[in-house]
Order: C-alpha cells, then structure tokens, then sequence
C-alpha cells in the first residue's frame, strides 16, 4: 500500500480531486459532468454485504429528495463492475428491508479496483481495512469544491437524515450569508454574521434592526422560514 503517501488527503474548502472512472450508469468525467450541481460521493467497503445493502437501498429510496436539493449521488467501492451489477441485480431483485423493497439504485456505483479514487479521497483507512474504502462521504458544491467531510467506520450504518440536513444547512448558509447553530433542522433561526463594528454591535442591540434578536453583541439569530429556503432552492 506505498501508493497511498502518493496522495494527500482532501480538505473541507479545496477542490475535490479530478478522476474518471467507470461507473454502472456508463464513464464518468469528475468533476467535469458534475459542475452546477451539488454532489454526494461516499464510499462502501464492499458489495454483498449487508450494511452497505441497507444503506444503498436508502440512498435509491432518497434520491428524489436528493435531486430536489439539486444535489447528485456518486457511491465507490473497490469491487469491480460485474459484482458491482449483480448485487445492485440482488438488491432490486430479492432484497426487502426496512419496508423497503424492488429498489433500482440509479445513480453511479464506481468500479476503483486499482483503489486510484478512494486513494485520492482517503478513503483506505489502514486502521480498518488495507482493502477496503471505509463509509466516506463527501458533500462536494456546483463549483466541485469540497465542504463537507464524514468519516464512518466499516461497522457503522450513516445517518440519512444528518447527511440531507448537512446538504440544506450548506444551501442556506450559502443562499442567506448566515451560519446554522448546534441542531439546526430548517425552519430554525439561523446565526447572522457578527458585527463588524462597534456602531452596528451598539444598533443590533438596541434593536434597531429588524427581524433580528440578539442574545449578546456577537451572538445574533434571525428567522428563515422553510418556505424561503425552499423557494432560493428552486432559483
């Protein structure tokens, strides 16, 4: 495994390593097909087994929500394109789970045999596995720059419902110029940008503008109701 000091593991803020690859839905050309969108590219451990069968079948169940979010899914594994095939085969065929069942995954599952991709990701944790991609995932923005990073290890199913709320939380911070506190679910108030000087720190706490409650000088929060960010979601 001397090739994985070849790489440096991707930071939250850098662009996210250009590959190509073949996938199950055809070649892809990353970031380059992927440029206006936001991208989910997470990684399993290996085909045919059944926390990795859990999770794809959520994944397939989720993507309409997913590309409501304007946000498209990549999944890797080491394994190569034919197990990769049978077992999405198996998963619409046979499996049923969690109310879930007859799930076709439509998005990508990348063939990295020679581990190039999940090298250049991180993605083998020698503490885990030497051959396996632990449950990595990567929230990567229309601009194929990365702002998200999750870490999962092989035992560990992800949580659906924090990785669709990360991707809002992203979203809004963008669309608004703001920041979302400790279990922020949208709706919530959000935090406003500190104040840049001693006058507007003096106005926001006088109340002097708007909309906004401010706990302290440097601790503001104002309301975004899910309907605006919904409708920023759709422009």
């Amino acid at each position: 495994m001397e090739q994985l000091s070849n790489y440096n593991m991707p930071r939250i803020g850098e662009k996210a390593p250009e590959f190509k690859a073949v996938s199950t839905q055809g070649e892809i050309n990353f970031p380059e097909q992927y440029i206006g969108n936001w991208v989910i590219l997470f990684s399993h451990p290996a085909d045919f087994t059944p926390v990795c069968t859990s999770e794809f079948m959520t994944f397939a169940k989720l993507e309409d929500e997913f590309t409501r979010l304007n946000c498209k899914l990549i999944g890797l594994s080491v394994d190569g394109l034919y197990s990769h095939i049978a077992w999405l085969r198996t998963i619409k065929e046979k499996i049923e789970y969690n109310g879930m069942k007859n799930i076709e995954v439509k998005f990508p599952l990348i063939e990295d045999i020679t581990m190039e991709v999940a090298q250049k990701y991180g993605m083998i944790q020698p503490g885990e596995s030497s051959t396996k991609a632990v449950r990595a995932v990567f929230i990567i923005d229309p601009k194929g720059v990365i702002r998200t990073i999750i870490y999962y290890p092989l035992s560990t199913g992800r949580n659906f419902a924090e990785l669709i709320r990360v991707l809002i939380a992203l979203q809004t911070a963008d669309n608004f110029s703001v920041a979302t506190p400790a279990d922020w679910q949208p709706g919530d108030d959000v935090i406003v940008p500190p104040a840049g000087s001693c006058g507007i720190a003096k106005e926001r706490m006088d109340g002097a503008e708007e909309g906004i409650t401010c706990h302290d000088w440097f601790f503001c929060t104002k309301k975004i109701s899910i309907e605006e960010i919904t409708e920023k979601l759709k422009s």
